[in-house]
């Protein structure tokens, strides 16, 4: 069965009342015959899934004041990265915008080396410079770790 479900209404359908921003809401999928109908209903005035639900949920209205944070495109990011390969002062925000990059699927984690020291080397591979870069782990200790954040905020928002 395909169907498309709409967007929160934003309004309980039992009360017709504005639902907050932060607010906890339920929101129901029901067989309506030819149609799959969306329904949103306040806390309070939930009291479990009507019949003929195809599924249910509970979310949370967002807040409008947070700002979704855009990165910099991923080709800055990866130039950035190059940049740092040789600054062994910056091993540990190296390693952060590493680990970013591969969540954001421009790196890719090929496997983990040991070298000689004992250390733990990663292999990470960039299939759009089809370069492998091989980056020792440098997990930044409690007092940096804002300090990171920032500076690459500020690099690269």
């Amino acid at each position: 069965m395909d169907f498309e479900v709409q967007r929160c209404s934003r309004h309980c359908a039992a009360t017709e009342r504005e639902l907050k921003p932060g607010e906890e809401y339920y929101s129901v999928l029901i067989d309506e015959g030819a149609n799959v109908e969306r329904y949103d209903y306040s806390k309070d005035a939930w009291s479990g899934p009507p019949e003929n639900t195809v599924a249910w949920w509970k979310s949370k209205i967002p807040d409008r004041v947070v700002k979704k944070k855009q990165w910099a495109p991923n080709d800055v990011m990866l130039q950035f990265f190059e940049e740092l390969v040789n600054r062994d002062e910056q091993a540990d925000m190296r390693y952060v915008l590493s680990l970013l990059l591969v969540r954001r699927r421009v790196l890719r984690q090929e496997e983990s080396e040991t070298d000689e020291d004992g250390n733990e080397v990663l292999v990470l591979y960039s299939p759009k410079r089809e370069t492998t870069y091989k980056l020792h782990t440098a997990i930044p200790d409690e007092s940096r770790i804002n300090e990171i954040q920032d500076e690459l905020a500020k690099l690269l928002e």
